[in-house]
Formats: C-alpha cells, structure tokens, sequence
C-alpha cells in the first residue's frame, strides 16, 4: 500500500492555524452551528473555529474532522469532511496537536 505524502495535512487546533496560513491542516471540532455554507464549532484547545466551503455531503455528527486550507488564524477552507460520532476525548485529540507541532513534529510529517 502506498501512502501519498506530497501534501500532507498537519494536526492543528485553533490557536495553532496561525502559523499554517495557506497550507493543508486537519482539525477536529464540535459543531455548534451551520449557516449559510459556514460552519462554527469549538477547537479542541476551546477556541472558536470557523470553516468555510462547500457542505459536507452527509449531516453532521457533534464531532467532526475537517482537511482543508488555512484562510486566516481562524477560518479554514474545507476540502474533506469526516463525521467523528457524538463523543470524542478533546483533550487527548488537543495534546496530540501539541505533539505533532513540538518535539515530536518529525514523526507526523
């Protein structure tokens, strides 16, 4: 099986998508609302997140993760959307962001 790593998506949490400006991250979120192609949700470090772009194509669960390109410090712009269920651990999810963008960022990029 080979893996495509020529554009790999960096784990993010809201306070970290200022140093990802137009490049490819993943985030995980809990939704709060949809309206009008944005979607609002939490951060798993409890910073709002705003994603923008085409709608997923099947309803949203409380937790998703959404692949896509930073716009700005807090708006992504999707590209793949994955529902996650209706319960998630935040905090773990938030400190393997801390991981991935620390001493450890060789082993996820």
């Amino acid at each position: 099986m080979n893996m495509d790593t020529s554009n790999p998506a960096v784990f993010v949490n809201a306070e970290l998508l200022q140093f990802y400006v137009g490049r490819r991250v993943r985030a995980v979120m809990q939704v709060v609302r949809s309206e009008g192609g944005v979607v609002i949700g939490k951060s798993t470090d409890e910073k709002q997140l705003v994603v923008k772009g085409p709608p997923p194509p099947a309803p949203l669960t409380n937790f998703v993760e959404v692949i896509g390109i930073v716009d700005n410090d807090r708006s992504i712009r999707a590209e793949i959307w994955t529902n996650f269920g209706n319960v998630i651990d935040m905090f773990s999810y938030n400190k393997l962001c801390q991981l991935a963008n620390g001493e450890f960022k060789h082993l996820f990029v």
